[in-house]
């Protein structure tokens, strides 16, 4: 991406295209005479996260560090990540529980420690870690919340306020030193970890899972798989058996069907914003993939939809929102893309593009690659960028424009060649007054506080 861009971002909000202002429910708009987002980002002079001036930050943990348990230390690549109201006054007492994925591979030097009763493999590097805040937003209390896992990317929270783990891997026993296979989900509970277990809910399919979204409503499970080599990621929904069950509930089993879009086998093509084409759900010949991955699997006649590095997904007005990271045709995408932030509506069984990113549509704009999203207080989308050159958290208003809110200032390259990490991770504390976000490395949970609308 050309310094110049950057630049430009760095300095004012640029307009956004698409259809982005059907994203959007509830929230309120800009005053009048203000433009959107907060101003531009100030450099931190302790050379960490860059933010609008009047905003602050607190560093809530840090990889290699001890964790406040003892159970060893902070573990590395901190990714998805979601709060949960704790205690039982719910928001009103303040205080707040995180859950933090760590998506740690084979090579991993900073691992999830392995505890008794909440390890899967423990030849594997992964899971979860929880911390406790109070009120005052200081950190209470710091533990592993899953272990023995592998690739723990992103995930999902529940409605009933549990978070689904997501392995971003498709490895069996055998490979990589594992002895179980992995490509799974796993719950967290984070009001008691031990209660929820290390307990793979193999009926949601073995791939490499994203992210998930629940349908508050019915309790329909979407999932994304992110494959960025040919044959592509699928879109998935799972029909539980026992739909919004509560905690557990995901284990009795239920079934898991893909996406297809007829006539549409790469959604790599569709480079129109507010363009809308019909969804049908195909059953999965093979969730459990025990001999061919679910993506290379036979769907009949009318094949299956596939995308390049499906990524982001979450519930909201009224549907399910899902990212396509990017697509390169170089790489056997049906052609190029920066980024596509996807809608399903499924009262109407139809799929929306909402928002394609990058210079492929205008030159200013922002992204490439955008990865983890969620909603903000104000009805609005907050987006971490995780691609080449300076990585930002931004924020688009339900108008549809674009603005900076933080840029991760940690060089973490060579001399004269600079490199930043990737954001993941973003959410926020029930009562909107704190988001939390972490820089995936060096893996850091940072707290930020400010005027928010």
């Amino acid at each position: 991406m050309s310094v110049s861009r950057r630049s430009v971002l760095a300095a004012a909000s640029i307009a956004f295209s698409g259809a982005v202002g059907v994203l959007f429910t509830g929230g309120r708009a800009a005053p009048a005479g203000r433009g959107p987002g907060y101003g531009p980002l100030v450099p931190d002079p302790r050379g960490l996260l860059d933010l609008p001036a009047g905003f602050t930050y607190t560093v809530l943990s840090r990889a290699g560090d001890p964790l406040r348990s003892g159970e060893g230390t902070v573990p590395a690549n901190c990714d998805g990540m979601a709060a949960f109201a704790a205690g039982p006054a719910g928001p009103a007492a303040g205080g707040v529980r995180l859950v933090r994925n760590h998506e740690n591979k084979p090579a991993a030097t900073l691992r999830v420690p392995p505890v008794a009763g909440l390890t899967y493999d423990p030849a594997a590097l992964g899971g979860c870690t929880l911390l406790e805040l109070a009120p005052d937003g200081r950190v209470t209390a710091e533990r592993v919340a899953l272990a023995g896992t592998a690739v723990n990317c992103a995930g999902g929270r529940t409605p009933w306020n549990t978070w689904l783990s997501c392995e971003e891997t498709e490895d069996l026993a055998g490979t990589s030193g594992y002895t179980r296979d992995h490509g799974y989900v796993f719950e967290v509970d984070p009001a008691d970890p031990h209660r929820s277990g290390a307990v793979p809910l193999t009926a949601m399919g073995r791939f490499a899972h994203e992210a998930v979204a629940v349908d508050p409503y019915t309790g329909i499970v979407y999932e994304t798989e992110d494959a960025f080599v040919r044959p592509f990621g699928l879109f998935y929904r799972f029909l539980p058996a026992r739909p919004l069950g509560g905690p557990g509930s995901l284990r009795v089993g239920g079934a898991l069907q893909a996406l297809r879009v007829p006539g549409v086998p790469d959604l790599s093509v569709v480079d129109e914003p507010g363009a809308e084409f019909p969804a049908e759900w195909v059953p999965v010949p093979d969730p459990a993939a025990a001999g061919t991955p679910i993506r290379f699997q036979d769907f009949g006649p009318g094949g299956i939809t596939h995308a390049q590095k499906l990524e982001g997904c979450y519930w909201g007005d009224g549907g399910v929102h899902f990212v396509s990271s990017f697509a390169r045709s170089g790489e056997g995408a049906a052609a190029d893309h920066h980024g596509q932030v996807w809608f399903h509506d499924p009262r109407r069984a139809v799929v929306r593009l909402d928002v394609l990113f990058g210079p492929a549509t205008d030159i200013a704009l922002p992204g490439d690659c955008p990865d983890n999203i969620c909603l903000a207080p104000d009805g609005g989308l907050m987006v971490c960028e995780d691609g080449g050159g300076a990585q930002y958290v931004f924020g688009v208003t339900r108008a549809g424009e674009v603005y900076p809110v933080a840029r991760n200032a940690e060089d973490i390259g060579r001399p004269g060649a600079p490199e930043w990490g990737e954001f993941a991770g973003v959410t926020f504390s029930p009562d909107g007054r704190t988001m939390y976000v972490n820089a995936y490395t060096p893996g850091t949970t940072f707290a930020v506080t400010g005027p928010w609308r």
